[in-house]
């Protein structure tokens, strides 16, 4: 991510270094989750703060996602982590999939819509692929802890709904989950020690979770992973004559070995299909679906179940219900 700085109003110098309040205004671990971390790892490969996989090869910042896109279209505000005064904005890009994007649109310009503050002494956070039009501060003003800076959104070189974080001393890029010592790529070990800058609060709200259930639903037809995302779904209208009934799941932080298991289960607690596969990879994203034809009949009216688990090592890590009638 590329991001051109702009000149900025002083502020007095900080001593310490700032301490960071939730910079999303969202249930975490609910309708928000961390999808990245900061890469640890020198080497082509990737490591987070807590020696898992939730990253990618020289990231340097904390993604905190949206489930979907209808979640983004409703607006989830992005907040001032810390006070500070407004160093640098851009807005006007448009929102959309970094793969359907012209790339000379995105041209150092991959963070999208921008907030960058500064806290003093050199400190500065960065918030990053915000909703097209949604900035709601200029540079100079003055900002404080939990103002509202933007909306979440879809711009730059980005493929789902989320804020970008990263906080910076100088040059140097600071995980924030571990503090002054913990830099991008430092390869440092996980049990090393650690001076988050988080406060007590935000520390509470933002417990490692490596996997989590985003969204399922039903559909009519093969359902399609990115269509899903953008709400494709959300109001399948399926009757006794839809070709297939199908129960989709898209969960983060899947893991090899992991068993996944689908169970539909019809009118009269009758179960119509059940299936389980084991993932041969990991996956920081992972969609999946399992269904069940149209009886010769039609389907029974009535009210269908259909539950998603993920399993490691025989226990549950996440897990979705969805129900449907059919009339």
């Amino acid at each position: 991510m590329a991001l051109v700085l702009l000149g900025f109003s002083s502020v007095p110098a900080a001593a310490e270094p700032p301490v960071l309040e939730l910079p999303i205004d969202c249930a975490m671990g609910e309708r928000c989750f961390v999808q990245n971390y900061v890469d640890h790892d020198p080497s082509p490969d990737r490591r987070d703060y807590a020696c898992g996989r939730l990253s990618y090869n020289g990231h340097s910042g904390t993604d905190i996602r949206l489930l979907d896109h209808p979640a983004m279209r409703q607006g989830v505000a992005v907040l001032a982590a810390a006070p500070g005064i407004v160093r640098a904005t851009r807005d006007g890009m448009t929102d959309v999939d970094m793969r359907e994007a012209d790339p000379a649109t995105l041209k150092n310009q991959g963070g999208g819509n921008t907030v960058i503050l500064d806290h003093g002494d050199g400190w500065q956070t960065i918030y990053a692929h915000l909703r097209q039009g949604s900035v709601a501060v200029k540079q100079g003003d003055r900002v404080e802890a939990g103002q509202r800076l933007g909306l979440v959104g879809l711009s730059g070189l980005t493929m789902f709904p989320h804020v970008h974080f990263e906080v910076r001393h100088g040059a140097a890029v600071i995980d924030p989950f571990v503090g002054v010592n913990g830099t991008a790529g430092d390869g440092a070990p996980c049990n090393g020690p650690r001076a988050p800058l988080w406060s007590a609060e935000a520390t509470n709200k933002l417990t490692y979770r490596e996997t989590a259930g985003l969204t399922a639903g039903f559909s009519a037809t093969r359902p399609d992973a990115e269509q899903a995302r953008r709400g494709a779904y959300q109001d399948a209208l399926l009757g006794r004559n839809s070709p297939d009934l199908i129960f989709w799941a898209d969960v983060m932080g899947a893991m090899a070995g992991d068993e996944a298991w689908f169970r539909i289960v019809g009118p009269n607690s009758r179960v119509l299909s059940e299936r389980m596969s084991v993932l041969p990879s990991s996956n920081v994203s992972w969609f999946g679906f399992s269904g069940v034809k149209r009886p010769a009949d039609g389907w029974a009216p009535g009210n269908y179940r259909a539950v998603f688990r993920l399993l490691r090592q025989g226990k549950p890590v996440a897990e979705m219900e969805r129900r449907i009638d059919l009339r």
